[in-house]
């Protein structure tokens, strides 16, 4: 299985935003075809009226999340308040990933010099997918009742261990 790179390689915002993608003329692309996003679900919980309190997990700086860091985030809030809350808490995820992440890969090890091209089309194939956010976005909703606030703090103390930059967690 390939390893991914550090998140370091992506996590900041330094480039303009490459989305671009055409299903009528993929051939025309540089993006032939869309790498697949590990985050699929956005709503869990149970969606009632009578929550009174609503909490958010808001970006702190500008930065970018990859698809399957947003996942394991996601998957490891919603375990712990499944535990703690069952059918006390609404959660959504408030951002999508779009952002196309490419990666040149090159050749190692001993005699790579000779195989390897350089930086002749240095474009660089799709690899995964990210979400770009900006600095005070939320990222992570939550609406429950006010009893259940210290979970939900935990919960998402848990979720920003999954993820690189730094997150404020809201209350309303």
């Amino acid at each position: 299985m390939v390893s991914l790179r550090p998140a370091s390689t992506c996590r900041y915002r330094l480039s303009q935003s490459w989305a671009r993608y055409s299903k009528r003329k993929p051939k025309k692309n540089y993006v032939k075809a869309l790498p697949h996003t590990s985050l699929l679900v956005f709503n869990m919980g149970k969606r009632k009226e009578d929550y009174d309190l609503a909490m958010r997990l808001v970006s702190s700086e500008k930065i970018q999340i990859r698809s399957n860091s947003l996942e394991s985030a996601r998957l490891t809030c919603n375990k712990y308040l499944e535990a703690n809350i069952p059918e006390g808490y609404m959660f959504k995820i408030l951002v999508y990933p779009h952002q196309v992440i490419r990666e040149h890969k090159m050749a190692s090890g001993a005699g790579a010099d000779r195989i390897s091209k350089g930086m002749t089309l240095a474009f660089g194939k799709p690899v995964s997918m990210a979400a770009r956010i900006n600095k005070g976005q939320p990222v992570f909703l939550v609406k429950t009742t006010v009893p259940n606030r210290k979970h939900v703090a935990t919960a998402f103390s848990r979720a920003m261990a999954k993820m690189s930059g730094s997150y404020k967690i809201i209350a309303e």
